[in-house]
């Protein structure tokens, strides 16, 4: 087994991680504590990105991240959701909030790359999507959405709330979760990209949060929303026997990229702890058994055993994606062990490097705040156990809930 990174992708990783920390850090409390102010920094930084992607066979950042192109019938294969796996983890390692906040890498853009078809992705290259499931009524249970789309004419007319849409009011479209039939359960629920100032299409509210304040978190309203047809993805007929595969197949290719992002600050947080506890004296002898060294050591070799292990595990799903290998069980278990790891690891560090680690002379405090998101999103930590108990099993949702 080879578990460096390809050699095509060393480039890249080390770019994000310059980027990380001579551009992110120095930027990280800053919009921490102005939440709601938008990075105009990243705007250059964005722009840069498009101008990579636009010269490179192998595209960075969310809208790579998709099982098209190669098979494994075509030999083993790195490619986008690898790269974009592999620039998330180094850009996090920096801030969690600032690559959430950067255009055009919204969770709306993994969404179009998994299931537009063609003449979609063209038409939408270059648009800033955010993506919108959450309900007031339905949280994890993505089955349960009640926001509808009627066809009408050549437009779907959309009605319903959203909540928790990340980059929902600066994105420049929406990538939405609608049911054109309630009555036929989930086989019936379709996206559909909403192109901001759609006429009944409004946001009602910004969330005030816990942590990743530079990224915006919007409530939308879709009163009468006329959406052209062309903006449903992919095939906007309804297989009862497929259910909605085409729209899940998004969270297989956007859950490694949240546990990509659960790794990345734990790393940071990791480094920065084991800093301060060589200058408080600790040796770090990895020769010397648990039992003949210090309960700070020992706590961290254990912290950095957990993250190694959430590490493989996501890219093991990455790859798997990358080789149109079914990966939802994988996607799943690599997102509750990446996010729960992330979770123990900064709030077990900031208690380790004691009161600097509790107050704002240090980012500890903030990556502890950020770290608990990548533990709820994308499905929470019990969600994603209850997908891969469905996956050993045979179970369907209906048999497993």
């Amino acid at each position: 087994m080879n578990l460096e990174i390809p050699k095509k992708f060393r480039g890249l990783s080390h770019q994000a991680h310059q980027v990380a920390q001579q551009y992110f850090r120095p930027l990280s409390r800053k919009y921490d504590k102005a939440e709601h102010a938008y990075p105009r920094e990243l705007d250059l930084l964005a722009a840069l990105l498009d101008g990579m992607n636009a010269g490179s066979p192998e595209a960075v950042g969310a809208g790579s991240a998709s099982k098209r192109g190669a098979g494994a019938e075509d030999g083993v294969r790195n490619g986008g959701n690898l790269s974009a796996l592999l620039g998330v983890m180094e850009l996090c390692w920096g801030d969690v909030g600032l690559p959430l906040a950067m255009p055009r890498q919204g969770l709306g853009n993994a969404a179009i790359a998994a299931v537009a078809n063609e003449e979609q992705l063209v038409r939408f290259r270059g648009t800033w999507a955010a993506m919108a499931i959450t309900e007031p009524g339905c949280g994890s249970d993505s089955a349960a959405i009640r926001t509808t789309a009627v066809k009408d004419g050549d437009h779907y007319v959309l009605n319903g709330e959203k909540i928790f849409v990340t980059s929902g009011e600066r994105a420049d479209a929406v990538v939405v979760w609608a049911s054109l039939d309630r009555s036929l359960g989930r086989a019936a629920i379709k996206s559909f990209v909403v192109e901001k100032g759609t006429p009944g299409m409004s946001v009602t509210r910004l969330e005030k949060k816990l942590g990743i304040k530079a990224s915006d978190t919007a409530s939308i309203s879709f009163n009468d929303c006329r959406v052209p047809a062309a903006n449903l993805l992919g095939n906007a007929e309804i297989d009862v026997q497929k259910g909605f595969a085409g729209v899940m197949e998004t969270f297989d290719n956007t859950r490694p990229l949240v546990a990509g992002m659960a790794v990345g600050v734990a790393k940071a947080v990791l480094d920065r702890t084991r800093e301060l506890l060589a200058k408080a004296g600790c040796r770090f002898d990895y020769r010397k058994p648990l039992l003949a060294v210090s309960h700070a050591e020992a706590s961290l070799y254990r912290l950095e055993a957990e993250w190694e292990a959430a590490r493989l595990l996501t890219l093991k799903a990455a790859w798997m994606a990358d080789n149109r290998l079914p990966n939802s069980k994988e996607a799943s278990i690599a997102k509750a062990k990446a996010g729960r790891v992330a979770n123990e690891i900064t709030l077990k560090c900031v208690e380790l490097a004691g009161a600097l680690g509790y107050g704002e002379d240090e980012l500890l405090e903030k990556w502890a705040r950020d770290s608990k998101i990548l533990d709820i999103f994308e499905g929470t930590q019990q969600i994603q156990l209850l997908i891969v108990a469905r996956r050993l099993l045979g179970k369907s949702s209906s048999e497993l809930k």
